[in-house]
């Protein structure tokens, strides 16, 4: 697995690097066979050291988790054991949704852009239109089924996710409901 450890104005020493890589290593091991990306950040917020952990596995999932504590390792500590509990629920998931796969999940470009919100004209209305584009980024849109996809909205802790069908390689979206249910939106 490749780490990339670092900190936001904060030095990262070799003895946390180190923590870091067996104790993350380890967790993540236990509960998935292949994991090729980990990416872990430290900041600092007010008088507190947060560490966000980022995991992606080659079956495309990718698992996200945050901790907060006045101690740096004690923040890497709260994350890492909600990382591995999050690993540890999806666990069963994960094998039934993946034993037959033997190829990592296919990923296919496609664009992402940020909107400037526009100021409200003397009518009350908004002109649609006139929208500034204020960000532009290539994202990655996975090719799973419905099941897989309504687990790496999960794990990653997102509203919506836009996916490729395997069954019919159309794009397809699922989103979390206001009634907490999943909506799946299939325009076939």
């Amino acid at each position: 697995m490749r780490y990339q450890i670092s900190g936001k104005q904060i030095d990262i020493g070799e003895a946390l690097q180190t923590h870091v890589q067996t104790e993350l290593g380890a967790s993540v091991a236990k509960y998935a066979g292949r994991p090729t990306d980990a990416y872990v950040v430290f900041s600092k917020s007010g008088h507190e050291h947060v560490c966000e952990i980022v995991v992606h596995l080659s079956t495309g999932l990718t698992a996200q988790a945050s901790g907060r504590a006045n101690e740096i390792y004690a923040a890497f500590d709260a994350s890492c054991e909600k990382m591995d509990k999050q690993l540890r629920r999806y666990k069963r998931r994960l094998k039934d949704h993946h034993k037959e796969r033997v190829d990592p999940v296919e990923l296919s470009d496609a664009g992402s852009y940020i909107l400037a919100a526009t100021e409200e004209t003397d009518e009350g209305s908004q002109d649609s239109l006139s929208a500034m584009i204020v960000a532009e980024m290539e994202a990655k849109i996975p090719s799973l089924s419905v099941g897989e996809a309504v687990m790496q909205m999960e794990l990653a802790h997102a509203p919506v996710l836009v996916f490729r069908n395997e069954k019919h390689s159309g794009i397809n979206v699922v989103y979390r409901r206001e009634d907490g249910n999943i909506g799946w939106i299939d325009p076939r």
